[in-house]
């Protein structure tokens, strides 16, 4: 009971310290994570660009991975594309990993279903098992020091205001 309780501490006192938003004040389905260090993640993109994570370090990024096969992810991409078209003026930089499936499916997929959109390819699944989602699809925040401190597991409609306005003060 004594660790659970110094851990909970730790976790708010570091929450409080870097100025991120207490856990009421999340929109549904975010989680406040205490702070772990993200994963490596270099992959290509779908016209062959190399891509490193590491390299974007001093913004906030949204990691996202996903399936076409997978129900909430199919449903939830359109959602992302108008996102990013909503939050273009920010500083956030969009991730999106396909996860484990070939550049033939995922260019047809995105073509219908979000055209805008230009995601990594994750071919052989090691960079999302890396990061260790609990499913798909799933949602990382990860601060400018390279710190994972939001989560959001499932899908959601990314263009609703609240998680506009949360977005919109992170990449402030």
């Amino acid at each position: 009971m004594k660790s659970v309780t110094r851990a909970t501490i730790a976790a708010m006192l570091i929450a409080l310290a870097t100025g991120l938003a207490h856990a009421s004040e999340l929109p549904e389905g975010v989680m406040l994570i205490a702070g772990k260090p993200a994963p490596p993640l270099q992959l290509d993109n779908l016209d062959g660009e190399a891509y490193d994570l590491e390299n974007s370090q001093g913004r906030w990024r949204f990691v996202h991975f996903w399936a076409s096969w997978g129900g909430p992810c199919r449903k939830e991409m359109p959602s992302i594309d108008r996102m990013t078209r909503l939050l273009a003026d920010t500083d956030i930089e969009f991730v999106l990993v396909n996860t484990a499936e070939t550049e033939d499916s995922v260019f047809t997929f995105l073509g219908i279903a979000a055209p805008d959109l230009m995601p990594l390819l994750d071919s052989d699944g090691l960079a999302t098992e890396a990061w260790q989602p609990r499913g798909l699809p799933a949602t990382y925040l990860v601060d400018p020091d390279g710190l994972i401190r939001y989560q959001a597991l499932g899908g959601r409609e990314w263009e609703q205001p609240a998680y506009l306005e949360f977005l919109r003060n992170l990449g402030k």
